[in-house]
């Protein structure tokens, strides 16, 4: 799971980065909230830790920008703000929970996975079902977002996993482009219609070794998702 990590106290930054790490996350530490959009453009994270109090934009603002480009990611804020005012403030911005430090490591992987679990449910991958399903050679597993056949292993990240898993679901239809931006991304703008464009190379690449699996573009239209017998 790639995450996004804001956190100004740099002692605690760096424990948290590394024990993450350690458990198979990929993390990305930002002091200055300023930085974060830039960042989050550029690492396109599965979920988001914010800190509150950070220099140049506080975490509630960057949650706000963040939703606005991505309604469905998850945003866990970590931060000593307690009163009951902070938390309903943290909420109203678009966050989905609220950790209070100090905490444990197994409290934010707890909380963390359970995010990404009622996100992927919302955006409508069957998470009760763990049933992997079959792609030409490949072995698609929605739950530990693999895709696997004889000659090679990949470890997706949860927006390709959210996109294969898509394009597999609607492997009988035309995918509307646009329709396709709304159910993964939120919205259908340039910046997202770029990312999807990229997602759509990456899950071309890994598929290429199978012939007979193919995502065919339909100029000015969408996507055409082929698995031949």
């Amino acid at each position: 799971m790639r995450v996004l990590y804001v956190e100004d106290e740099s002692f605690l930054g760096k424990i948290v980065k590394e024990s993450l790490e350690s458990r198979g996350f990929e993390v990305h530490l930002i002091e200055d909230g300023g930085k974060v959009m830039a960042a989050f453009q550029e690492v396109q994270p599965d979920i988001c830790l914010f800190d509150v109090m950070l220099p140049n934009e506080d975490g509630f603002s960057l949650t706000k920008k963040v939703k606005a480009l991505d309604p469905d990611m998850p945003v866990l804020f970590l931060t000593a703000k307690s009163q009951s005012k902070d938390v309903v403030e943290g909420f109203e911005s678009g966050g989905n929970d609220y950790l209070r430090k100090p905490f444990s490591m197994e409290e934010l992987i707890l909380r963390m996975k359970n995010l990404l679990h009622l996100t992927q449910s919302r955006r409508g991958i069957e998470t009760q079902n763990h049933a992997e399903v079959k792609i030409g050679h490949f072995v698609f597993s929605p739950i530990r977002q693999t895709l696997v056949s004889d000659k090679a292993e990949h470890s997706l990240s949860h927006r390709e996993s959210e996109l294969l898993n898509y394009l597999y679901q609607n492997r009988f239809d035309i995918i509307d482009r646009r329709k396709l931006l709304k159910e993964i991304w939120g919205d259908d703008t340039i910046f997202n219609s770029r990312n999807l464009d990229v997602y759509i190379s990456k899950l071309r690449n890994m598929l290429q070794q199978d012939g007979k699996v193919e995502i065919r573009t339909l100029k000015g239209v969408g996507y055409r998702f082929f698995i031949q017998a």
